[in-house]
């Protein structure tokens, strides 16, 4: 029994069970009378999805936030955004410190699992780093915002758009308050919104142990390859991206045709850092071309960076199988980044993320053909993608959705936001390694 009850109470499992708790009852504020406009509250399974969209910071909605909720149904969804983005370890640790209360060795060992760290060692003062970096990040982000939309409605309002907005694309949820679905399109050639949002989203899609690194810099001089590897996979990600977005979409009409050289600049820099993984958008998704659309739903499945508030497969996993498969081309034995040997533990895993990922998709696009027959073929690996990799990006068929198809979503933001892997670990036995290894076998490859 009592190993029974040490494996119940393993890191995935109250991780998984901790974030469904959360999201259950912020489904059950959402039905509330007061936290919708017409006083009704919001069908059990609308609220169970915005939920699940707002915790798992992916931005995927069936109702409209801006004209469907009151303000404290609002408040509810950024409430949620906030501890989903975080984590819901990281905010019970803060309450911890609030009561002067010991951060035990369990508790270290569920942030570590959290926070995607690889020891314990220096993670209560991570925490603390994460808080601050969020009030000043989310703080100067809001201020600036609200200045913006002071120009287009009443002070009061524009402030709390300005926050409202800093915290979602921060942490990388997407939502907005705009109303009719229109997230941020009619600031498309804007430069102070085009330019602020997605240095937001990049701030927070790179990881807190990227920032805290970069912050210790001028006393450390050094950066660790987990860093190199995420700002400069980042970077490369980002420019590529940007660079196709303004080649494919040029003269497309509906997207850029019309804009001016500096609003393409704009519309295609923030289109190219929104699917890493905020889901807030300045061009219209349905009207961008196909071959744009394809490059999203391959950046939405990237993602973000470990140990951010954005989902993907994550940045590492993508460069060392990239690594991999170079060493290969080489004939090398060795996967070598920035003149570091990555070991085998760390290839594999990347690879049994992205196969999971790859798995994951392909089920639920291929459930959402059965329970969304009749729509296009493009939009329901669109919505698959962004849902695994919590992006929120859509091409209208969220609202659509079936009762079906909203569960099938639901599970699907859930798993990308906790991970596969940690969901696998959860409802497994506890792992053991095996007690002897079986002799070496070949087959033919490729």
């Amino acid at each position: 029994m009592m190993k029974r009850k040490g494996a119940f109470l393993d890191p995935p499992k109250i991780l998984v069970l901790g974030f469904a708790l959360i999201i259950l009852a912020g489904a059950l504020l959402l039905t509330l009378p007061m936290a919708t406009v017409n006083g009704k509250g919001l069908p059990f399974l609308d609220a169970l999805f915005t939920a699940t969209s707002a915790t798992c910071v992916t931005g995927l909605v069936v109702v409209d936030t801006g004209t469907t909720f009151t303000l404290f149904g609002q408040l509810v969804i950024l409430a949620l955004i906030q501890v989903g983005g975080l984590g819901f370890m990281t905010f019970a640790t803060l309450f911890a410190f609030l009561l002067g209360k010991r951060i035990s060795l369990k508790e270290r060992l569920l942030l570590q699992e959290a926070l995607n760290q690889l020891t314990i060692e220096g993670i209560v003062r991570l925490v603390k780093r994460i808080f601050i970096f969020t009030i000043v990040i989310e703080g100067v982000g809001g201020v600036l915002l609200s200045l913006r939309f002071a120009l287009d409605m009443p002070v009061g309002r524009a402030i709390y758009f300005g926050f409202f907005h800093a915290i979602s694309n921060f942490n990388n949820a997407g939502f907005d308050l705009m109303g009719e679905f229109r997230s941020l399109t009619g600031y498309v050639d804007d430069p102070v919104v085009s330019l602020v949002v997605p240095l937001l989203i990049i701030l927070g899609g790179i990881g807190f142990i990227v920032m805290n690194e970069v912050y210790e810099y001028r006393q450390t001089r050094r950066l660790s390859l987990h860093t190199k590897v995420v700002v400069v996979t980042t970077g490369w990600l980002l420019l590529a991206s940007m660079a196709l977005i303004l080649l494919l979409e040029w003269n497309n009409p509906k997207t850029m045709g019309p804009l001016s050289l500096s609003g393409k600049l704009l519309s295609a820099f923030y289109q190219a850092v929104t699917p890493r993984t905020s889901g807030s958008n300045t061009l219209n998704i349905p009207d961008l071309t196909q071959p744009t659309l394809f490059l999203i739903i391959f950046l939405m499945f990237v993602g973000a960076s470990p140990g951010s508030t954005g989902g993907g497969i994550k940045t590492t996993t993508f460069t060392t199988l990239l690594g991999a498969v170079w060493s290969q081309i080489r004939g090398k034995e060795d996967v070598v980044l920035f003149r570091n040997r990555i070991i085998y533990d760390t290839v594999y895993k990347s690879l049994t993320v992205t196969m999971s990922g790859l798995f994951v998709v392909m089920l639920v696009t291929m459930v959402l053909t059965v329970t969304e027959s009749g729509k296009d073929f493009l939009m329901i690996l669109f919505e698959a993608t962004s849902a695994f990799g919590t992006v929120g990006l859509s091409m209208g068929l969220t609202p659509e959705l079936s009762p079906l198809g909203k569960m099938v979503i639901i599970l699907t933001m859930f798993a990308g936001r906790v991970g596969p892997l940690t969901i696998a670990y959860a409802v497994t036995l506890r792992r053991q390694p095996d007690p002897f290894r079986y002799p070496k076998g070949r087959m033919m490859i490729g």
